[in-house]
């Protein structure tokens, strides 16, 4: 069991979603950054689907109430144990009482908290994702809040760690060949032209030129992005038709609307592009009034990025098996 003893807005458990009901409305939600999640989990001992706790706002605090394994990913919140700090993306043991503490982090948008075990709430379609429109899963549909106590599964893994705790390179690092850097503090995201893409004429080429910033009325369901309005060459009218996260729609006012994992089930504004999957966890980590361009991709592009994403986690998991392997043998 664990207790939240500080908690902003709209910290949620998240795993990687439930995908399977858009044909009814629901959306997937899930992790902002799933790649987080998943190395996360990975550290832990966890399925890669375990649910996390998601921190957006901080700060943020937790007791553990008996011996856990956990590991912070993400965003680098400065964690820290009872004071002492900790590494991001490192799994560590607490004991019965001691505090985990986050702090705003100096970039990035979300933190996220592994546990040994997994949180032990109810699933619903099929995940213990929050669905904060839909007002269910994860913790009772609602954000955490002070004083909430969350029950974790049963670790199996929390003898078989160093005592310094087993730490991985971040993706952003281990990748960076494969993920872009930002330039000037402008984050390059790669797309696809989608299906209304050539309607746009002159203004197309305008989306993929001009640097767009995440505007303060974006969240978990869409990034509305400020700049240079873009728009068809003539006036359109569109069925609604489904959406997915990191589809970019231009509403009439030609600001886009990139859809993240709370995104709309369906929609009628036209598609001028579709973010790459893989780099979706990097806009899910970009904060509000970060900067960021539109790289156009290919399909060639995309399966690379894929498999060097595969790679790497598989480099992860095979790492922390042998480390945890060594352990149990020497003990």
């Amino acid at each position: 069991m664990i207790e939240i003893l500080e908690s902003g807005s709209f910290n949620t458990v998240q795993d990687l979603g439930r995908p399977g009901y858009r044909d009814i409305g629901v959306s997937a939600s899930g992790a902002m950054d799933p790649l987080a999640v998943r190395i996360g989990n990975i550290l832990v001992g966890n399925d890669e689907n375990a649910a996390a706790i998601e921190v957006q706002t901080f700060p943020f605090s937790l007791r553990f109430e008996r011996r856990i394994v956990f590991a912070v990913t993400g965003a680098d919140g400065n964690p820290h144990l009872d004071g002492t700090e900790l590494l991001p993306w490192c799994a560590y043991v607490a004991e019965p009482g001691q505090v985990l503490e986050l702090k705003q982090p100096p970039r990035l948008a979300r933190s996220y908290i592994s546990l040994g075990g997994g949180l032990d709430i109810p699933v619903v379609m099929g995940s213990r994702s929050t669905s904060l429109r839909g007002g269910f899963g994860g913790n009772a549909g609602r954000p955490l809040a002070k004083g909430d106590r969350i029950a974790v599964g049963e670790d199996a893994e929390i003898a078989m760690l160093p005592a310094s705790g087993l730490a991985v390179v971040e993706p952003a690092v281990a990748l960076r060949d494969v993920f872009p850097a930002a330039v000037d503090g402008t984050l390059p995201i790669r797309a696809l032209p989608a299906g209304e893409h050539d309607l746009f004429a002159g203004d197309g080429e305008a989306f993929w030129s001009q640097t767009w910033r995440i505007s303060s009325r974006s969240d978990r369901t869409g990034y509305r992005l400020s700049g240079e309005p873009i728009k068809p060459t003539a006036s359109i009218e569109m069925r609604s038709h489904g959406v997915v996260p990191g589809v970019i729609q231009v509403p009439p006012g030609g600001e886009p609307i990139v859809q993240m994992s709370d995104a709309n089930t369906a929609g009628g504004y036209p598609k001028i592009a579709g973010v790459i999957e893989c780099d979706l966890w990097r806009l899910g980590q970009a904060r509000i009034g970060a900067r960021l361009n539109f790289v156009r991709s290919t399909h060639a592009e995309a399966r690379a990025v894929e498999q060097a994403v595969a790679r790497y986690v598989e480099d992860v998991r095979q790492t922390s098996r042998m480390v945890k392997r060594a352990l149990k043998t020497m003990a």
